[in-house]
């Protein structure tokens, strides 16, 4: 057998391919772009198994992903494939209209044609799994209960927008064709291979260069917090068990205040690498002007896939920062490679002094 992943050059599509291939041999095809934020260097370990297939290309392709459907013929594919970074939205939100919007559409369409040709077991079988975001809900004042599956849609940035736009299409190809679709929406991810304009990549990143560590306002934003290897197992729970149809939110129950995360990371870097000078990392910490329309607070309500599918995140944020941090110092050589080309010239774009 055989399943489709897309995206899966980028920071969670990675790490669950190579988590995919910890357990088991079945062949995987991957299809990815490689846009700034994709990296094959992320699948370098696994780039000579025969049982995975990379393909270059875009999901925007619509005979690219026929062809490739029906040549391989998957039982399951996983929508990984998105732009994902909220301030590049801000800026060009045209590519996020392309890729959310128009390459989802395409990536249910051609599926579901294929979908149609297949045997009866074939089809029973067959899942369209849609990895979503939790910022398609809106924003939360401190006090208010966390996201459910069932809370109102209220995107505030073009990114989130755009997946909202991509999550009710997968919703209507269920309740329209009976089409087994399934998304899951997550909480902020972190962990091995995230591309450093990220938060917590950015921090550890910037603070072993000696660079500032900018705070968007005052830092009090809150975000919940979902180590990616736990992310991955919840997703292949959702395979396993998930009932086509459903919505699944993902997250960590690590609910934590930017300038709480950015604090953390500097403390845990000042007992493994201490700085020359022997001042703490904090001291790179800078305050810069809040980007347009910052929400909040997000916060997941993971009840439902644990009750249902029995699945809970293992790892504390507290062991999974460390973990985050000992990565990145063991990697110095990945981490000098995606500091150059596109995302350089990106960030002196948009974190110049002007913009500051």
């Amino acid at each position: 057998m055989t399943i489709l992943v897309t995206g899966g050059a980028g920071f969670i599509g990675s790490n669950f391919i190579l988590d995919w291939f910890e357990n088991t041999q079945e062949e995987l095809i991957n299809i990815d772009k490689l846009t700034y934020a994709g990296n094959l260097e992320n699948l370098r370990t696994i780039q000579d198994n025969k049982s995975y297939v990379f393909i270059k290309g875009c999901i925007t392709d619509q005979s690219l992903i026929s062809k490739i459907l029906n040549k391989y013929n998957p039982r399951l594919l996983i929508n990984f494939a998105a732009e994902s970074h909220v301030d590049r939205s801000i800026y060009k939100p045209s590519e996020f209209i392309q890729t959310n919007i128009i390459g989802t559409f395409n990536l249910l369409e051609e599926s579901y044609k294929y979908w149609q040709k297949l045997e009866c077991k074939l089809q029973r079988d067959f899942r369209f799994l849609h990895i979503s975001t939790d910022e398609v809900y809106g924003s939360l004042s401190v006090n208010a209960q966390p996201f459910k599956e069932n809370n109102r849609y209220e995107p505030n940035s073009p990114y989130s927008a755009s997946k909202a736009s991509s999550d009710h299409l997968v919703r209507a190809y269920f309740h329209t064709y009976k089409f087994p679709t399934l998304t899951t929406n997550c909480s902020n991810n972190y962990g091995p291979y995230h591309f450093p304009e990220k938060l917590i990549p950015l921090t550890i990143v910037n603070a072993l260069n000696g660079e500032n560590l900018p705070i968007y306002g005052d830092g009090k934003q809150i975000r919940d917090w979902l180590y990616v290897k736990d992310h991955c197992a919840a997703l292949k729970r959702v395979i396993e068990k998930g009932v086509p149809g459903n919505v699944y939110n993902i997250g960590g129950w690590n609910e934590k205040t930017n300038i709480s995360v950015v604090e953390l990371i500097c403390k845990h870097l000042d007992a493994i690498k201490p700085r020359a000078d022997g001042k703490s990392y904090a001291k790179q910490i800078t305050f810069i002007k809040d980007r347009p329309g910052h929400d909040l607070r997000y916060a997941i309500d993971a009840s439902k896939i644990e009750n249902e599918l029995n699945w809970r995140p293992k790892e504390t944020f507290e062991m999974g920062i460390k973990k985050t941090i000992n990565w990145y110092l063991e990697n110095e050589i990945w981490v000098k490679h995606i500091k150059t080309g596109n995302y350089k010239e990106w960030i002196n774009n948009h974190y110049s002094k002007d913009y500051l």
